[in-house]
């Protein structure tokens, strides 16, 4: 099934705007570490290997491997096993909202424990068959426009149904612990420059201080505080490798106070000052999944 998957994925490269929401994965290189968001996503590896970073979580994940993201999260993500000949090969799905929750409808399913928001596992061969059947349907852009929402629809009934059932469940339930965290994070990523007091964060998420901290720490695996500094510092890096901005500029930009500790915090998160970084070229590509 792997084998007929690798295929598909790199004869569909390019049509894959065919069916909404679909996403491609083709790296013939091993990359360095970078850093980005990753955004509610389920990805299928076919064929290499990954490393994503989530606070002072580690995933692997490799040929036959899934992956969901719930929520937004800043990751730092490379490619571990990739060449021109083996190039690592990936496929996934956006995982919106308002599908799920359409699903659900069928199922009964009420919000449990919150649970972290991102997570690995082996793929069932269903959820494979599923993922292969979809790719096929690019071969005919009639077919793939009309049976594509339906094959979505059991890919997503699959992972339900799966062990990680959970991480999908809860970007489709209103009121369970991940949507109430998503909301806070959803502002924190369009206020990024803005203090905060987590007595706010736990009002806006409905919850008392104390479990919104738990729930917030569970499902990132980061302090609000932490996600709000990885988020400024991904910006700061934005503008100064991609926009050629002044170090000085960028940290003021993104909330900083002190280009002292703009400086400290960036070269630890990044692993070098964000001064080399702007001499640099900035060919680290952004962390996809």
């Amino acid at each position: 099934m792997l084998a007929e998957l690798r295929r598909l994925i790199l004869g569909a490269a390019g049509r894959e705007q065919l069916i909404d929401g679909l996403l491609l994965s083709i790296v013939d290189a091993p990359t360095p570490p970078a850093a980005g968001l990753a955004s509610p996503t389920f990805a299928l590896v076919a064929q290499g290997r990954k490393r994503l970073a989530l606070g002072s979580q580690v995933f692997e994940y490799g040929a036959g491997d899934y992956l969901v993201v719930s929520v937004d999260l800043p990751v730092t993500g490379h490619f571990l096993e990739a060449s021109p000949v083996a190039p690592c090969l990936g496929v996934g799905l956006e995982l919106r909202p308002s599908t799920i929750a359409s699903l659900l409808l069928d199922s009964a399913a009420k919000p449990g424990a919150p649970v972290r928001g991102l997570v690995v596992s082996r793929a069932p061969d269903d959820l494979v068959d599923a993922v292969i059947r979809l790719l096929r349907l690019l071969d005919s852009p009639e077919d793939a426009r009309v049976l594509g929402p339906l094959v979505e629809r059991e890919i997503l009934w699959r992972l339900l149904r799966s062990p990680q059932g959970a991480a999908v469940r809860d970007i489709g339930l209103a009121d369970s612990s991940l949507s109430h965290v998503a909301r806070v994070i959803r502002w924190i990523r369009d206020h990024y420059t803005e203090p905060f007091r987590v007595e706010e964060l736990a009002e806006m998420a409905g919850l008392s201080p104390s479990a919104f901290h738990r729930h917030f720490r569970t499902v990132t695996e980061l302090t609000p505080i932490q996600f709000q500094k990885k988020i400024r510092l991904q910006e700061a890096r934005l503008r100064v490798v991609g926009l050629g901005e002044d170090v000085t500029s960028a940290g003021y930009a993104v909330g900083y106070d002190s280009p002292s500790q703009f400086s400290r915090e960036y070269r630890r998160e990044f692993g070098a000052p964000p001064s080399r970084d702007r001499a640099g070229s900035g060919k680290s590509a952004p962390a996809s999944v």
